[in-house]
């Protein structure tokens, strides 16, 4: 301390304050005090809230810097204007599209999930941002949500698992990981002002467990709130979810980011936890230079301060956190430059692109189409040229480069005549029956009919602000789906989208492929697997079900889903896609952990380390996988786990682990998945606790929810 008492006598304050930030003999705490205790009471409340539409002001006058912010999770948004959502038109911002989370969730592969977050985070450190806002965790509630596509599926243990490596990676470059949108945005209408009513099992058991280990396991230094209200009160200022959830009971230390326009009260905003407040309106008739002091944590929390409403220690606990941030971020010593747009980055990518498709059914092994044939392929479908990095949202990007599907197509199959019709259009000004008389006249004489549709990022597609308005393919995909068929039976269907759709038509087709939104690397990817460069070994991160009715959350009718438009009740409580199917016996279009490969795996050798285990020990459970096909490739495991005779309401099972693993053609691999016994606890809602119920539990494993290869039955003592 002496050292630091000589610094501030022989140095200017801001000379001062820059020495004892790079002190190395300084802890945190103490540097964080030091400055506390320098800033006036506007300098406090002017950090608290925006000064533009991505950063929030620093201190000049101490060398503290403006926190500045990016819109992610799938890649570094264009810059925008400092007071309006227009772009700014900069040459310098364009960046390397990365695969939405979707895809990402799909690889089932951590390490690919750290891949990503060192490559973004190193694009978002490029470019000066200190918040990346991402990822997204939301679960997959209803496939009609228009925000799906940026988050990990339906559920809460995969996006848990996938989520903390992004994270880790993110922040190795100085830059936060801002996990959104806490908690319960699970639709896109009515986001601003719908009241959601969910027990509290479903809350801790289902929607809270990404945030819970993004918290705990993955070290988040910053949280974005959502927009909804739940049981009364805006997430963004919610006592229940930010003070005793997220800060008391998980400890969070971090930084509590409002979403752009999600405050809505002031108090609420001063006692429930929020930290910064970012995007509310700004007053036009005040001068364009200040209007953010009209904020709800601007000037009517200041004159709280100043007429001792509030207490200076609730504004200094914010400012601990925001300086916290700081330290950690843009006050950070030894921080990484960054990189954009590099091989590296493009290798990620296409990495997790090519991993993350799915292949969902492939007939009399369709798939993969031999490259050195001399054939004729008809590209039917817009999505085969259309952008798909621009559009949806926040999410939007500026690509540097962006590989359509057909270019993909082209490249790869170069001895192929390719032949490409639009056959539908998503704009409205277009003909569509002339774009489908076009496309069915090429079709006929074609060797392979390679049909790209699905979604976009088009309004009511896969889109922020709006949720889908069917669960049809749009622009009379199906219709045209099924003509092709009857004039080319050779038709394979490769689906663009953040979505389930229906698949009604799926019988009239060879093989389907689900590609997500690929980024950057979309078409070499997509190639890569219809060649068999790359042998399919994604696993659907979400259940496709037959229609609506056979999704929980419609099955109960408008008050489930969605909602009155003031508020609506989660009546499918803890049973949320996979779960409800199989608690209800259920058959989906395709299964939550479904995908295939061109070769074929056996899981052999099953069984559990024990039949009887403690509440505190591991469970370890052994398998053998087999690759019995022409093919190099890989599989997933996945390890259910189901209480017999349970004295609540709960799933038939429950994804409890998984692993991914290569395994080379006539070969064997052996894997072992190591499951602690609390993590098949329940949330007592009596007791407000986590509760491991004793007895008797199955455990199924296989390679999808829906097709288990052995069941071993284990008991708790």
């Amino acid at each position: 301390m002496s050292k630091l008492i000589s610094l501030f006598l022989l140095s200017s304050l801001l000379s001062f304050s820059q020495k004892y930030i790079n002190d190395s003999d300084a802890n945190e705490d103490d540097i964080i005090k030091n400055i506390i205790s320098q800033l006036t009471v506007k300098e406090k409340i002017s950090m608290c809230h925006a000064q533009s539409k991505f950063t929030s002001p620093g201190i000049p006058r101490l060398g503290i810097p403006e926190l500045s912010m990016s819109d992610g999770p799938h890649g570094i948004r264009p810059e925008i204007n400092w007071d309006d959502w227009g772009y700014a038109n900069r040459t310098n911002d364009y960046v390397t599209a990365f695969p939405a989370l979707t895809c990402l969730a799909a690889t089932f592969n951590p390490n690919l999930s750290m891949e990503y977050g060192i490559s973004i985070g190193e694009e978002a450190r490029y470019r000066k941002k200190d918040v990346l806002l991402g990822p997204g965790v939301n679960i997959y509630r209803t496939p009609l949500n228009g925000r799906n596509f940026e988050y990990m599926g339906e559920d809460p243990y995969l996006a848990s698992e996938m989520v903390v490596p992004y994270i880790k990676g993110v922040q190795k470059n100085g830059v936060a990981a801002c996990v959104k949108h806490y908690a319960l945005n699970n639709q896109e209408l009515w986001r601003g002002h719908i009241n959601v009513e969910v027990s509290d099992r479903a809350l801790h058991e289902i929607y809270l467990p990404a945030f819970k280990a993004a918290v705990k396991q993955g070290n988040a230094w910053a949280i974005m709130g959502s927009y909804n209200k739940f049981r009364g009160q805006h997430c963004c200022h919610n006592d229940l979810l930010i003070n005793k959830i997220l800060k008391k009971s998980w400890g969070f230390d971090g930084v509590v980011i409002s979403d752009w326009g999600g405050v809505h009260n002031t108090n609420e905003a001063i006692y429930n936890g929020l930290d910064i407040e970012m995007g509310t309106p700004s007053d036009k008739n005040q001068s364009k230079r200040y209007p953010y002091n009209n904020n709800f944590l601007g000037e009517s929390f200041l004159k709280k301060i100043i007429d001792r409403e509030v207490e200076e220690s609730v504004l200094d606990e914010k400012v601990r956190r925001i300086l916290r941030l700081m330290l950690r971020t843009s006050l950070k010593k030894n921080r990484p430059f960054g990189s954009i747009n590099n091989k590296q980055h493009y290798e990620t990518a296409y990495k997790i692109a090519s991993e993350g498709i799915v292949l969902l059914k492939n007939t009399d092994n369709f798939l993969p189409i031999e490259k050195s044939k001399q054939i004729t392929i008809a590209v039917i479908g817009e999505n085969a040229k259309k952008s798909m990095s621009i559009g949806g949202g926040s999410s939007e990007l500026k690509a540097d480069k962006e590989i359509s599907p057909l270019l993909g197509i082209e490249k790869e199959f170069n001895n192929a005549v390719i032949k490409y019709a639009k056959g539908y259009s998503s704009d409205e000004n277009d003909n569509n029956d002339n774009l489908r008389k076009e496309a069915l006249s090429i079709v006929k004489d074609a060797d392979i009919v390679l049909f790209i549709g699905g979604l976009n990022k088009n309004t009511f597609q896969d889109s922020e602000a709006n949720d889908r308005k069917s669960y049809q393919l749009p622009y009379g995909q199906p219709k045209l789906i099924n003509e092709i068929s009857k004039r080319n039976q050779n038709i394979a269907v490769i689906l663009i989208s953040g979505n389930a759709v229906n698949t009604n038509w799926k019988t009239n087709v060879k093989s389907i492929l689900q590609t997500w939104y690929l980024g950057s690397e979309a078409g070499n990817a997509i190639a890569s697997i219809l060649s068999g460069k790359n042998n399919p070994s994604g696993k659907l991160p979400f259940s496709f079900p037959e229609s609506l009715k056979d999704n929980g959350a419609h099955y109960f009718g408008n008050l489930s889903y969605p909602g009155n438009g003031v508020y609506q009740i989660y009546k499918e409580d803890i049973l949320v896609g996979y779960r409800w199917h199989d608690t209800k016996n259920i058959d989906p279009s395709f299964s939550f952990g479904h995908g295939l490969s061109y070769t074929s795996f056996e899981l052999t050798d099953i069984s559990s380390s024990k039949k009887e285990y403690l509440i505190d020990e591991d469970i370890k459970i052994s398998c053998a996988v087999k690759n019995t096909g022409d093919f190099e490739g890989k599989e997933v495991v996945q390890v259910y786990i189901g209480k017999v005779q349970s004295k609540v309401n709960r799933a038939k099972k429950e994804l409890k682990g998984f692993k991914k693993i290569l395994v080379k053609k006539n070969q064997i691999e052996k894997i072992e998945i190591e499951i602690p016994i609390k993590n098949l606890a329940y949330y007592n809602e009596i007791k407000s606790d986590w509760e491991i119920e004793k007895g008797d539990y199955i455990i199924y494993v296989g390679n999808a929810s829906n097709n288990i290869y052995d069941e071993i039955l284990i008991t708790i003592i």
